[in-house]
């Protein structure tokens, strides 16, 4: 990828591996990029969306037809960079209005070095993506012939190491008063350290290769699991960690992290055709039977029938589809869920959820830890 600071507008290609061609103009940066494409049905949070580490090799194409009408801020950040590989959008705002506003998505997109194309059917793209599966696509505002394109996207392999470019790469504390959470850094959005923080926890960001006995040197009262890209069979380390955490200390994993849990408990994962990215989600837990509308992003799940022979309860299932959504483990102090209870963007339906993890953690302190065949 290049960036053009002079470069107000021109035309732009999106192929697709199966040779569909979608042309359009191009904003943000010149140049070309290949990624994996796909789809969020958010109506906003676009910034966000972009700074989402797990979207890390991915071009991501937005449904709802107007984009940057609002611009940009430091408030609406989730990392500390954009890390998806491409933006498409049928309508880009030029001139941002809003009062938080310090600049518009162009810029913001060229200063780090990604391409946007503006003027696409987004409706049959994503139409097309529910039809055929996530695929393979670059994007180009260069004049590459496309059968050169063509044989490229063929020959492009799918990256394994995504975790490795959003980790953290030093240990880093932010101090608090309450109880000590080490968050294990995959890829970690900004609200998921945000929502700790809040509950005024002592948190030390530690990277996603970091062993099991460095996190218990740190004494934690419990450790975080964060989302994070990529397929979590490519991460066997992380699964050997949390396996030796188990039942030393509590544990709460979202996403990527909810995977890994899964996996480290003898469970197996498998890739959804077009994957859930987007706030409107709806999600049963199945102890209360309440339903929460949740904030997702995620290509991959727990397949539902490799749950039997684990130590692994089904405690939340999608209502769109029936897929795995939560796991609690039946005898240590674990849980996770496939979604994002820190939202960044979407609704906070399922926020208590670090709140119950913080009572976890104080009933493992104290002794006061049932197992769920004790529960029940």
């Amino acid at each position: 990828m290049t960036t053009d600071e002079g470069t107000r507008s021109c035309k732009a290609r999106l192929m697709l591996a199966d040779g569909t061609v979608f042309e359009g103009v191009g904003f943000g940066a010149v140049g070309e990029s290949f990624g994996e494409l796909v789809f969020n049905t958010g109506m906003v949070g676009y910034q966000e969306v972009l700074t989402d580490p797990s979207y890390y090799g991915q071009i991501v194409t937005m449904t709802y037809p107007l984009v940057g009408n609002y611009g940009v801020n430091v408030d609406d950040v989730e990392s500390r960079r954009p890390y998806v590989f491409g933006f498409v959008v049928r309508e880009f705002a030029v001139a941002a209005s809003h009062h938080k506003s310090q600049g518009n998505l162009d810029s913001y997109l060229k200063r780090y070095g990604i391409i946007g194309i503006s003027g696409v059917d987004t409706r049959k793209l994503t139409k097309h993506i529910r039809n055929q599966g996530t695929i393979k696509a670059v994007l180009t505002t260069l004049d590459t012939p496309l059968e050169e394109l063509r044989t490229r996207l063929s020959e492009r392999s799918w990256p394994t190491d995504q975790i490795d470019h959003v980790t953290t790469p030093t240990v880093y504390r932010c101090p608090g008063e309450g109880r000590r959470v080490v968050l294990l850094d995959f890829g970690s959005k900004a609200g998921v350290l945000r929502s700790l923080l809040a509950r005024r926890c002592d948190v030390i960001v530690v990277p996603a290769h970091t062993l099991a006995t460095e996190i218990l040197s740190w004494q934690p009262t419990g450790v975080m699991l964060s989302n994070g890209p990529g397929d979590p069979v490519d991460a066997p380390y992380a699964v050997e960690t949390v396996a030796q955490l188990l039942g030393k200390v509590p544990v709460f994993g979202i996403c990527l992290g909810h995977q890994l849990m899964a996996l480290a408990c003898g469970a197996k994962t498998e890739k959804l055709r077009f994957g859930h990215r987007g706030v409107n989600h709806p999600v049963k837990d199945l102890h209360t039977g309440r339903l929460t509308i949740t904030s997702q992003n995620h290509g991959y799940v727990v397949n539902e029938k490799s749950l039997i022979g684990t130590d692994l309860k089904l405690t939340h299932v999608n209502q769109n589809d029936g897929t795995v959504e939560g796991l609690a483990h039946r005898i240590f102090p674990a849980f996770c869920v496939q979604y994002h209870p820190e939202a960044r963007p979407g609704p906070d339906d399922s926020d208590f959820l670090f709140d119950d993890f913080m009572e976890m953690m104080d009933a493992f302190a104290e002794g006061r830890w049932r197992t769920s065949a004790e529960a029940n």
